[in-house]
């Protein structure tokens, strides 16, 4: 019979050496000495947690500054327009909330891609001849970020590329990069109200380019597009096979003097996927609410890309139910005039915001459009003391305790962005606290040349 004999020799700090010896038919035949496997902890982070990168949160993170303790914070960095209480939703969303909770009728699991009931009313809200929607065209996601996430994950794979607007929402590339999607960054031009640079744009495609991504209206830009700017860039997509990402959660907030197009109007032969959600509209960003509609009438998406959006969304089983259940009444039943009124302010922020601005030495907003933002430039020829746009909402924060956001963040130095959703007197103040800043750091020409020269 053979036999097998193995001995382990090992001491102190040494991994254990496992003697081994084979006993057959009699002959001893020793098969060496090998190392055994020490268990040891070796937990890393994976390499999309590595890739994952927002741009936002590392400039603003690294802004280590503490504001002018003389004088009361004022923030118009952040694109949430719950924060001062001055833009609540509307009692019939609020209600049509409660009435969803007290129902007890949507506490379990729904669909992944949503109550059919729900996708249902989201297609006959936005559905319009010139686009028609079914509720096999909708998917309910958890905001209007992850329908972004989705149409991206469907779309492209790691390798390809997209075009992403400069200056853009933060967000795609964060994301791009995590999925190993290269960004490629397609200009706007300031001169133009942030139109896109049509020949710039085309000049990006290439056999990887996956798809276009357009954002109107625009965050940070306020811009809008006009329905022949938007026919120019479905020309572009069409021409080179490109399907269009259209982020339009910003869908209808625009100006009474202009006038809001969906993409997938105008065009019955570029696919697109358009992203939206109750975030901005509604003014409920936190009820994480979104979706996407399919816009697909020569069926060049066919069953993949929907089969494989139905898939994604298996993922995390669909955004939250109270909210899905609370959709339908939400769509019907708030009144015109509430979004009329949010417009209205916004609005009145923004004139007053951009003429209290044109009017500062050194300063060049652009005047929105709609959305919530306002951008502005900074003539750095006339504040030669500061590198760049960070250093300029630094010194803005420690002196005056107003805080933009640098334009860095949008990938577009040398301007800053400033939300106009917070009370009409903490605009004016702001205004005035920025006048008294750039008063102060504001070199003619011929001072900043003398400065340089010291340096």
């Amino acid at each position: 019979m053979d036999s097998y004999l193995i001995q382990v020799n090992g001491r102190g700090d040494h991994a254990p050496l496992l003697d081994v010896h084979l006993k057959t038919n009699g002959n001893n035949i020793s098969l060496g000495k090998v190392k055994s496997r020490k268990p040891r902890w070796a937990v890393r982070a994976s390499e999309m947690s590595k890739k994952t990168f927002n741009p936002v949160r590392a400039i603003v993170d690294s802004m280590k500054v503490e504001p002018n303790p003389k004088k009361a914070m004022i923030s118009l960095s952040l694109g949430d327009p719950t924060v001062f209480g001055n833009l609540p939703t509307n009692d019939e969303v609020t209600r049509a909330m409660k009435e969803a909770l007290d129902s007890g009728r949507y506490n379990g699991y729904a669909p992944s891609v949503g109550y059919q009931s729900c996708r249902e009313a989201v297609a006959a809200y936005y559905s319009c001849p010139e686009a028609p929607l079914e509720a096999q065209d909708v998917i309910l996601t958890s905001g209007c970020s992850q329908a972004i996430e989705l149409a991206l994950a469907v779309l492209a794979n790691p390798g390809q590329n997209i075009l992403v607007p400069r200056p853009g929402f933060s967000l795609y590339k964060t994301l791009a990069l995590s999925m190993g999607i290269e960004v490629k960054l397609y200009n706007l031009l300031p001169e133009k109200g942030w139109e896109i640079d049509l020949k710039h744009l085309e000049s990006l495609v290439d056999e990887k380019t996956a798809c276009l991504i357009v954002n109107n209206p625009s965050n940070p830009c306020g811009s809008v597009f006009s329905k022949s700017h938007l026919q120019k860039i479905l020309a572009v997509a069409s021409r080179q096979c490109v399907p269009i990402l259209a982020d339009e959660i910003y869908g209808d907030m625009v100006f009474a003097d202009c006038k809001y197009e969906p993409i997938a109007t105008l065009s019955t032969s570029v696919p697109i996927l358009s992203c939206g959600g109750l975030a901005k509209r509604w003014l409920v960003p936190g009820w994480r609410m979104g979706w996407i509609l399919i816009h697909d009438r020569r069926d060049i998406f066919g069953n993949e890309i929907r089969d494989g959006l139905v898939r994604l969304s298996q993922r995390i089983l669909g955004p939250c139910t109270i909210v899905q259940g609370a959709l339908e009444r939400i769509l019907d039943r708030t009144p015109p005039e509430f979004y009329h009124n949010t417009l209205s302010i916004l609005k009145s922020n923004a004139d007053l915001c951009y003429a209290a601005l044109s009017a500062i030495p050194g300063l060049q907003p652009v005047r929105p459009a709609g959305a919530m933002y306002l951008m502005v430039e900074i003539e750095m020829e006339h504040f030669p003391e500061f590198e760049n746009d960070v250093e300029f909402t630094e010194r803005l924060i420690s002196e005056q305790s107003v805080f933009c956001l640098p334009a860095t963040c949008f990938e577009y130095p040398n301007f800053f962005r400033v939300v106009i959703t917070v009370p009409e007197e903490m605009i004016l103040e702001a205004c005035s606290r920025i006048q008294e800043f750039c008063e102060m750091h504001y070199q003619g020409v011929e001072g900043a040349q003398d400065l340089e020269c010291d340096k």
